[in-house]
């Protein structure tokens, strides 16, 4: 074969359109017709390079005239011939064609204005002709590129053909020469073996192309679409489809957790499969190389330096571009996830994963002195956990927590941050693995703070998992308890708050001293409650039970045969049976056990037990809303002609109104009458109109009116108190007397510390104190008791929490019937100087019905409940007492 019989083009050249100028503009397009398209062939000849198609209206005339190559274009055009003059009108585009264009325009956007005129709506004709020039430029753009790819395509073809036909001619010289061989593994080009899939690459890139231009092309004819549509149709209120597509993008993001990592890893992949079919069509790897340095690219932007040539070095760039975008989307997300994680765990959004762990909802004043008590009550198990859930911030709540002044002895406090009235907030705290709920009364209006409390355990009820714990629910109404409990069912126990504190008040008012007493039987620092199964007791009477405990003092059975009921201060001749269990005040429950019965002496009473009732004058500073309870207790407590003065701001017309309200028939009062005085408890002109010196007790309550405030309340009791005593002080006879309690030695005579106490032994003041701190100031000067309301709820939670069957045993011994705490003197049970031990002393005062549960002696300021060596014998003075649990008088 000789080298000009193969002169043929190579076989995948093509023809190329390139549109005319006037396809550009649209002003043009539209008043003339396009001019006719030329097409051009490559080259016979494979040495030379194909060039691009360049209108013959821009060609100079002389070069025009010199063309000597009738295969590659037409016959010149004369100069001046008419034929083509339009043509070159269009190409300078300063023919008379545009500015009648733009006259039409004119003339368009003003029948616009008239249409508009007439109530018609039409849109605007520019916005479909940006939409055509947009098309138009990125069509012009792809086909610009394409021209450039098929450029460096033919060179390829034409270096492939020359090759071949040097290799033809090799073979031919080596056959004429056969001393002299060629070595033909260096002529025979390397791609001829992929000659046949010349034609899959450059599908290739035709596809790459086409799918990187498809996006932009379809947002773009959905926008024109949108607004050929409106303009139509008339409809200027229809949102475009590019807005609904946009909003449709949103909702996706928004609802799946994990769709901006999907996107973005459909994003990656998407750009390494285009960067590698674009790789495929302008190298001669293969796909699966094309693909992996498509990705090196995208991961290492350094890497497209290594690329040669024209297209390739095109490619790699664009490949490099978009592997910057996604890896600075990809670090965006991955710092958004880090920063989220961590402002879930500061903000307590985390889920608890815990088991038998107390949960507290709500945050009060009284949180600090629970947390104390369960931290108390866990001590022996080496700690627990407690969860508190509030709508609170985690950080301040943990900050709260951190400045409380006492040791946690092991237990752990975890804050979380949510509402209680939300299923999913409650899951989050592990609800339905707690093994008991706390509800807290939030400060402030009663009924709102019990309206939450309902919907709280509303909101427990409902959980599916349902509840392996009691709810325990504090309540500032004695009113809301019956709803409370007909929602919750067995699930709840209701401590009343103000109702405990009220006839607390009265009992520490009749009884000084009982308050103490109170605080060590709640707290759990001392003794309290505990019931337990002995086997060993059966078929024993409640006598011997009762002196079968060295280290702990039985109070009462609970009856299995009974449906559990527990019975305090049970008869002497009850046998306990089978089933039946325990209940006993003693240190913790794992500190007592019976042991064999003792020898003890049961003696006789020394005289018989008469308590002489007579009128008392009891003065009330301050209003509490629940003043209509507190008057019936005392109704029914007090002698006949008892007096109840009541001393506070509220006026005299609307007391009768909030008493018959609550519930208070004021005509059906038999032993007490109401004295009604107006006034302000701090200023001291006011207490002096009252007879202070006359009152056998006085109890300065903490005024509904501050009563959110626990230091203001505190602040207005201590004042309160001071000037009542210093009132009393002065008015008493017995100011000058010589003070003969020992713990009041330490204040001279003429003190006026000195001169308050003097007056206490005259007149019992209980003042209702909130905050623990404020209580170092009165047990430091000894002029008056107190009640710590705020921290005996707190205790009182704390234990209906560890065990919810000690509710039953505080309800009856604050109820107005039943059995209570008693404190009586000592020569009712021995005489003077007699030498006794404890349990002889509890069997005497079984022949009352009574069971003694401690001590104080005149010489302690303490009494002491459980004493230890009950079997040791001591000598007793007539001024010691007994704390004992007997019905009420």
């Amino acid at each position: 074969m000789s080298l000009d019989s193969d002169q043929s083009p190579p076989s995948s050249s093509r023809d190329w359109f390139f549109p005319s100028p006037s396809f550009i503009h649209p002003a043009s397009t539209s008043r003339a017709a396009a001019p006719p398209r030329r097409t051009f062939s490559a080259s016979p000849s494979p040495v030379k390079k194909s060039k691009p198609y360049v209108p013959e209206a821009t060609i100079p005339h002389k070069l025009a005239e010199n063309r000597s190559s009738p295969s590659s274009y037409q016959r010149p055009v004369p100069r001046r011939d008419p034929k083509y003059a339009g043509i070159r009108r269009r190409v300078g585009f300063t023919t008379e064609l545009e500015s009648s264009g733009m006259r039409d325009v004119q003339e368009i956007h003003l029948a616009e204005k008239t249409t508009a005129g007439k109530g018609s709506k039409v849109a605007p004709l520019g916005r479909s002709r940006g939409g055509k020039k947009w098309v138009a430029v990125i069509a012009l753009v792809i086909t610009c590129f394409s021209s450039v790819v098929q450029k460096n395509f033919s060179l390829h073809n034409q270096v492939r053909n020359l090759k071949e036909q040097l290799f033809q001619l090799s073979i031919r010289l080596q056959a004429c020469n056969p001393s002299n061989p060629v070595d033909l593994a260096n002529i025979i080009p390397e791609d001829s073996h992929n000659s046949s899939s010349k034609s899959l690459k450059n599908s290739a890139l035709i596809l790459s192309l086409v799918l990187l231009a498809l996006p932009l092309l379809i947002f773009k004819y959905v926008d024109y679409i949108s607004r050929s549509r409106r303009s139509s149709e008339n409809i200027s209120e229809e949102v475009s489809l590019n807005k609904q597509l946009a909003y449709r993008v949103d909702v996706f993001l928004s609802l799946h957790p994990y769709a901006k990592s999907l996107a973005l890893l459909l994003a990656t992949l998407l750009l390494i499969c285009l960067g590698g079919l674009a790789l495929f069509g302008v190298t001669d790897d293969r796909l699966a190389d094309c693909l992996w340095l498509s990705w090196t690219y995208v991961a290492d932007s350094g890497n497209h330096t290594n690329s040669i040539g024209f297209g390739p070095k095109l490619v790699s760039v664009s490949i490099s571009f978009g592997g910057m975008l996604i890896f600075a989307m990809m670090l965006g997300l991955v710092s958004d996830a880090i920063s989220e994680k961590f402002d879930s765990l500061r903000k307590g959004r985390s889920e608890v994963i815990e088991k038998h762990h107390t949960l507290i909802l709500g945050w009060s004043d009284k949180l600090g002195s629970l947390l104390n008590q369960l931290a108390i009550a866990n001590e022996s198990l080496g700690g627990g956990m407690v969860v508190v859930m509030a709508e609170r911030d985690k950080e301040e709540m943990e900050s709260d927590i951190g400045k409380m002044e006492f040791d946690f002895k092991g237990t752990s406090v975890i804050c979380r941050s949510g509402s209680p009235l939300i299923l999913a907030d409650l899951k989050k705290v592990s609800v339905s693995k707690a093994r008991a709920v706390i509800v807290l009364a939030e400060d402030g209006n009663a009924d709102q703070s019990d309206a939450r409390a309902l919907r709280t355990v509303l909101s427990l009820t409902g959980v599916k998992e349902g509840l392996r714990g009691h709810i325990v629910v504090e309540l500032s109404d004695l009113d809301n308890e019956v709803l409370v409990k007909l929602v919750g069912g067995d699930l709840v126990e209701t401590v009343v708050a103000h109702d405990v504190i009220g006839r607390l008040m009265i009992q520490c008012a009749r009884q000084p001293g009982l308050a103490q007493i109170w605080e060590d039987i709640l707290g759990f620092e001392n003794c309290e409650f505990y019931i337990k199964r002995w086997p060993q007791l059966d078929g024993m009477q409640f006598e011997d039970v009762l002196i079968s405990f060295p280290d702990a003092i039985p109070c009462g059975v609970k009856v299995a045969s009974n449906g559990g009921k527990i019975i305090l201060n049970p008869d002497d001749s009850y046998v306990l049976h089978e089933g039946d269990e325990v209940l006993v005040i003693a240190e913790d429950d794992d500190t007592y056990a019976p042991v064999a019965l003792p020898m003890v002496w049961r003696g006789h009473l020394p005289k018989d037990f008469v308590i002489p009732k007579s009128p008392e004058k009891i003065l009330f500073c301050g209003w509490r809303r629940d003043m209509e309870d507190m008057i019936m207790v005392l109704d029914a407590f007090l002698a006949p002609g008892s007096e109840l003065w009541m001393f506070n701001s509220v006026p005299e017309k609307e007391r009768e109104k909030k008493l018959i309200d609550g519930g208070l028939d004021i005509s059906r009062l038999v032993n007490i009458s109401l004295v009604d005085r107006e006034g302000n408890a701090v200023i001291r002109r006011h207490l002096e109109s009252l007879p202070l010196e006359s009152f056998d007790s006085i109890l300065i309550l903490a005024d509904e009116s501050v009563e959110d405030s626990a230091i203001q309340a505190d602040s207005r009791s201590l004042a309160t108190l001071l000037l009542i005593r210093d009132i009393q002080a002065k008015r008493l006879p017995c100011r000058e007397s010589i003070v003969t309690h020992l713990h009041r030695v330490s204040f001279s005579q003429g003190s006026w510390i000195g001169e308050m106490q003097q007056a206490s032994d005259k007149s019992v003041i209980i003042s209702e104190i909130l905050d623990p701190r404020t209580k170092n100031l009165l047990s430091m000067s000894k002029i008056s008791d107190y009640v710590l309301s705020n921290e005996l709820v707190s205790m009182a939670l704390a234990m209906v929490a560890e065990d919810r069957q000690i509710n039953n045993v505080l309800e009856e011994l604050f109820a107005e019937e039943g059995n209570e705490l008693h404190i009586r003197q000592a020569d009712l049970y021995l005489h003077e100087e007699d030498e006794l031990n404890f349990f002889e002393i509890m069997l005497r005062a079984r022949q009352r019905k009574e069971i003694v549960i401690g001590y104080r002696l005149s010489t302690a300021e303490r009494a002491v409940i459980n004493p230890p060596g009950k079997s040791e014998r001591r000598k007793w003075s007539s001024k010691d007492v007994f704390v004992v649990i007997a019905e009420k008088e």
